[in-house]
Order: structure tokens, then sequence, then C-alpha cells
């Protein structure tokens, strides 16, 4: 996961920070990680590779910063529009249906309606700066219906805050990220082990349904 991320974005510099940061909106895509690289990218971390705009080099670490920044919290804006869309349009059923899709279940809706009950449109706000929880809540503020100028409004101040708060942290990483990185390769394992205990509950539940089915289907004995 780390090493895709940060190719990508070494690779592609602003744009892939806008595209991933537009798919966390949505769906978790290590948010974290990509605007903390990307501040270090800024910072010129990397030998060989600079920010780039249209083609044209970014030489001011400041410039740079700012740019990745943006490039961040714009990315993410669209990726909530898009998600708010979906889910004002598409509605609960929509959600019930294909949700997990998006891993959006339907205790996971619950948990923002009430979210959303105790907070209001603020919700967005504080949803915006909470780790993972942040990719949960543009699909269901459309359900909920939240006014459309105010989710824009704070959705960017959230984003922003998240996206030039992570950046900077990359930028005073600077030549430090490979540290960084390294600790961050714990994440990767962890990711890992949930995806396989995932695939065996999986399993465990089809091998438990269909020997239940076979119980029901044979006569009784005796």
């Amino acid at each position: 996961m780390t090493s895709a991320v940060t190719s990508a974005i070494g690779d592609y510099g602003l744009y892939a920070v806008f595209l991933l940061m537009l798919v966390d909106a949505v769906f978790p895509a290590a948010s974290e990680l990509v605007m903390v690289y990307a501040g270090a990218l800024a910072a010129g971390a990397f030998s060989g590779q600079t920010v780039t705009l249209f083609g044209r080099e970014i030489d001011s670490t400041l410039w740079a910063y700012v740019a990745i920044a943006a490039a961040g919290t714009l990315g993410y804006l669209v990726g909530a529009i898009i998600g708010w869309a979906i889910g004002r349009y598409g509605g609960r059923p929509f959600l019930e249906r294909r949700g997990r899709w998006v891993h959006i279940t339907p205790e996971r809706l619950d948990r923002a309606e009430a979210w959303f009950a105790r907070y209001g449109d603020w919700a967005v706000l504080v949803g915006r700066l909470v780790p993972l929880a942040r990719s949960f809540i543009s699909i269901p503020a459309g359900v909920l219906e939240s006014p459309f100028l105010r989710y824009v409004t704070l959705t960017a101040i959230g984003s922003a805050i998240w996206c030039f708060g992570l950046a900077g942290a990359g930028v005073a990483l600077g030549q430090s990220w490979e540290h960084f990185h390294e600790d961050w390769r714990y994440a990767d394992y962890a990711v890992g082990a949930f995806a396989l205990l995932g695939v065996g509950y999986v399993v465990f539940r089809m091998v438990r349904r269909r020997a239940r089915r076979r119980a029901i289907e044979s006569p009784t004995e005796g």
C-alpha cells in the first residue's frame, strides 16, 4: 500500500495527490500517508523528484507546499461532492443494496445518522477531522440531505485543515521521511492481517451456512 501510494505521488505529483484525495472522500485511501509524503516531496526530500505544475517545476518549498496542500484540498472536495450526490440521489435504498461497495454498512449509516443528530451540519466539519471516519461522511450526508452549500463550505474548511496540516508535517519531516516510511509499514501489515481475517470470516460463514442448509434438507434419522 505505502509503495503504491508513494510511487504514484513520486511519478505524477500534484495530479496523484488530487486523485488519491478525491478517492479518499468516499473510500479510505490512506490520506494521512498521501499528504505527509507529498509534503516531504515539497520539501525536496527525495533526490530527482520535484513538484511540477503544468510541466513547470516549482522551485520554492513554500509554494510547492501550498500547491500540494491545495491539490489535496480540492481533490477531496470534488470527491466529497460526488459522494454527497450519490447519497442524495441514490438514497438509503441504494446504500442498503450497494453500500458495501464503499464499505458503508447499515450499522455505519446508523452511526452517521446519530452523528448528524448530535452535531447537526457541524458533523460534516468534525467528521472531516477524524481519521478513517472522514471517508464515511460524504454519502451519508447526501442521504440525510445535508444542505449542499453548507456541506461544501464545511467540507472545504475541514479538508483544508487536514491537508495543509499533514502536508506541513511532511515538510517538517523532510529528510527524516525514511524513518517515518519504515514505521508506516506496520500499517501495511495490519491491513494485510485484517484482510486475511476478513477472508477467513467470510469462508467460515459460507461453510457454516452450507452445513446448516444440508442439516435442514437431510431427513431426520430415526
